[in-house]
């Protein structure tokens, strides 16, 4: 089916992307613009609850952040929990990324402690992830869709680049010889591990404005 087919298909259908970080809520909203939703972020939505994120994985995050923020505004909600996985870390930051510096950490604090951690090892051990958990819930906060998207590369002795977000000056890409935050947004929009989230769930996000009840 094509872009355009699928956005006559779900035009004008609210979608909530649930997340407050304007940062990942663009880059959502940019992956999902060729499909016609309407899409609002939790910024939109004056009465949005704070959500535990006491998950122990990326994806039962993604889940509590969609079910719980989905039956609180009676809305389809699309949520995300992502981060980053170190091989010679056993997996850290992993669902710790955005505070793996502390509670009130900022990025530049999240990177700094990763490049100490992996201070002596060597390129070859320099293995890492990013990993994408993509869960949407209806307004009644059941789950009806989940994906998974990841991107394999490795993480830098120092930063390169000003794009991107959290680890992006740190995390490269093999093929290309470049960071995250050194490529371009159209790059970053192919290959990401939340682009390929993304694919994998839109067929199913369009199925379901398609053919149920979803509200406009």
């Amino acid at each position: 089916m094509s872009d355009r087919q699928q956005a006559s298909d779900v035009a004008g259908r609210l979608l909530i992307v649930g997340t407050h970080n304007k940062k990942k809520a663009r880059e959502l909203e940019e992956l999902l613009a060729p499909v016609g939703f309407a899409v609002r972020t939790l910024a939109d939505c004056a009465n949005a609850v704070d959500v535990d994120e006491t998950g122990g994985t990326f994806v039962e995050n993604a889940t509590l952040k969609a079910t719980q923020q989905a039956a609180h505004l009676r809305a389809w909600v699309l949520a995300d929990d992502s981060g980053l996985a170190v091989d010679a870390l056993k997996g850290e930051p992993g669902v710790h990324s955005a505070v793996y510096a502390g509670p009130s950490a900022t990025d530049a604090d999240n990177r700094h402690k990763l490049l100490g951690a992996m201070q002596g090892i060597p390129a070859g051990r320099r293995g890492a992830q990013f990993v994408c958990h993509l869960v949407l819930a209806d307004p009644t906060g059941v789950v009806r869709a989940t994906s998974e998207g990841l991107c394999r590369g490795r993480i830098r002795e120092s930063e390169s680049g000003t794009g991107g977000f959290g680890y992006d000056p740190l995390f490269e890409i093999l093929e290309y010889h470049r960071t995250f935050g050194e490529l371009s947004a159209v790059v970053k929009s192919v290959i990401s591990h939340r682009a390929r989230a993304m694919r994998a769930i839109v067929p199913q996000l369009v199925e379901l404005a398609r053919s149920g009840p979803w509200q406009a």
